[in-house]
């Protein structure tokens, strides 16, 4: 993969492990910092939680651990698609769409900052979506666990449905893409640019960021302002090995300390005018995308799936959650 150009971000990694903030959550003072819009997206496996959904029911409901690990090794050797073996991974699972999340409760571990840090994004207006390469019915009812569900409708969720028998004896994704991926997030952003393409309506530019963990986060990761990289992982070791700029964190205290800290970086050096300090001209669709005339929210893209066919089909969101307003 060619090596990607970000604008650059001055940071000190800390050699720390931040916690969750444990004082109320903060909300940016529009006199100390810029009032410029933020949107934020970001992966959802390994990065919102620690551990990946799929292969917590791989390894109780499915082929086992073992199992998983040499397909996981198919994929990267690349002698099959992330597609092929991942219809292969699903096609294993024996257990009610409901069943299975009872081992959700007890294997995962949510990032102990990301609560705090979701309700410090609504506090100040910032938009939070996941863009993913799971099933959307899934993410969603994990973040309804671990969240509840009035919070976690402000977030918009773009990732593969499933169809799913009722007796649980077939899990069958229903891709978004026809292609080895499956979901193809660079596919997914392009839809985006074509269906949001409005200006902004006061011609404000606001900051894009990205968070993730992996390699396959690259396709979105590319088109942000600003990377945040969860530390020790493979898209930290990408971007170390590719000289391309990022933020490393532990949790999203880190990100949130980080975004408080660009944006009096930024009201000092722009008043939150022209330019953000941390620029990349290839974010600017997603500036269209998030503009404040009335266009699509990132989740409204989930209508360019394909209908589903055969038992059951985990219906998706009959409402789109609105995103939060963003700051003016």
């Amino acid at each position: 993969m060619p090596s990607i150009t970000f604008a650059d971000v001055a940071t000190a990694p800390s050699s720390r492990t931040l916690k969750a903030p444990k004082t109320p959550v903060p909300v940016v003072d529009a006199q100390n910092t810029s009032k410029r819009d933020i949107i934020i997206f970001s992966d959802f496996d390994g990065t919102i939680f620690m551990q990946d959904t799929g292969h917590i029911l791989f390894d109780h409901h499915g082929c086992g651990a073992a199992q998983r690990h040499l397909l996981d090794e198919e994929i990267r050797t690349g002698a099959r698609s992330f597609r092929a073996v991942s219809e292969d991974m699903w096609g294993s699972l024996n257990v009610p769409f409901e069943d299975g999340f009872n081992v959700m409760k007890e294997k995962l571990e949510i990032d102990p900052a990301f609560n705090e840090f979701h309700k410090f994004c609504l506090a100040n207006g910032i938009p939070f979506n996941v863009i993913s390469a799971g099933l959307k019915p899934i993410l969603r009812k994990v973040l309804d666990l671990f969240l509840g569900e009035k919070q976690s409708s402000h977030i918009d969720i773009v990732a593969n449905d499933a169809q799913i028998s009722h007796d649980g004896s077939e899990w069958k994704p229903i891709w978004r893409h026809d292609s080895e991926l499956g979901h193809d997030k660079a596919a997914s952003i392009q839809e985006y640019k074509v269906i949001a393409s409005s200006e902004s309506e006061d011609g404000s530019i606001p900051l894009i960021v990205f968070v993730g963990d992996g390699v396959s986060d690259l396709p979105a990761a590319r088109e942000a302002d600003v990377l945040f990289a969860r530390r020790g992982l493979r898209l930290e070791e990408y971007c170390i090995e590719n000289d391309i700029s990022y933020i490393p964190f532990d949790t999203f205290a880190d990100i949130q300390k980080e975004l408080v800290r660009l944006t009096e970086e930024d009201q000092q050096s722009t008043m939150g005018t022209g330019r953000p300090v941390q620029y990349n001209p290839r974010a600017n669709f997603w500036r269209r995308a998030s503009s404040k005339k009335a266009v699509p929210t990132l989740s409204s893209i989930q209508q360019s799936s394909g209908p589903a066919t055969g038992n059951v089909f985990l219906p998706v969101e009959q409402t789109v959650a609105p995103q939060a307003t963003l700051v003016s």
